[in-house]
């Protein structure tokens, strides 16, 4: 099994080679992956910032605890939630559900209307809170298609955020930085690539009930 081996190989990279560039062949490739992440209800309620401007990466580094990976890697990658679930966002996945499975739009009137009701028994910041949840599940896809590829990837939650979200002015936009992932190709000096992985015994993690 592949992926296990993948796995295996890949490890949160300290250190990347700024010499070193991801082709659009293989961002395009990581893209599609987030793309088709399983997320609740299928509404998607992220955006993934693909942050490439090196002044912008300047600006974000001080707000990401000065960690180098941030100006160095190929690409940041910055995973935002929308903070509230408006009606255009669920217009849009009945859309989108509409002309892919050739359902027409009022026949889809009752499954997001149930949506709706499932969302209003939630508060604001039981809302964001979710909508923060769904990016995980893009974040690993993201990791493990890289992988595949033998691109390098650090996840990190030690930023910033209320900063991130000042920078890149995502509160006008309805999002809030949630995670954030540099991609690209670890450096040759980068001792923690020669560490042992340090996890649980199989016999630990899983319990059969």
């Amino acid at each position: 099994m592949r992926t296990i081996e993948d796995l295996k190989w890949r490890y949160a990279t300290k250190k990347f080679d700024a010499t070193k560039k991801i082709s659009n062949e293989d961002l395009d490739k990581l893209k599609e992956a987030i793309q088709l992440t399983a997320t609740s209800y299928g509404l998607q309620l992220f955006k993934v910032l693909i942050i490439e401007n090196p002044e912008t990466r300047n600006l974000l580094k001080p707000a990401s605890w000065g960690q180098s990976q941030i100006t160095d890697a190929s690409h940041l990658l910055v995973f935002c939630n929308f903070s509230e679930v408006t009606e255009d966002h669920l217009n849009h996945f009945a859309a989108i559900k509409s002309k892919a499975n050739n359902i027409p739009m009022e026949d889809l009137s009752g499954y997001v209307g149930f949506i709706q009701s499932k969302l209003g028994e939630l508060n604001a910041d039981q809302i964001d809170n979710w909508t923060a949840k769904q990016t995980y599940i893009g974040l690993a896809n993201l990791m493990n298609a890289a992988a595949e590829l033998h691109i390098d990837t650090c996840p990190m939650e030690g930023f910033d955020k209320a900063q991130y979200d000042e920078i890149l002015g995502l509160s006008a936009k309805g999002l809030s930085a949630a995670v954030l992932c540099p991609i690209g190709y670890r450096s040759e000096d980068d001792a923690t690539q020669h560490a042992s992985k340090v996890r649980k015994s199989l016999e630990d993690l899983f319990e059969v009930v």
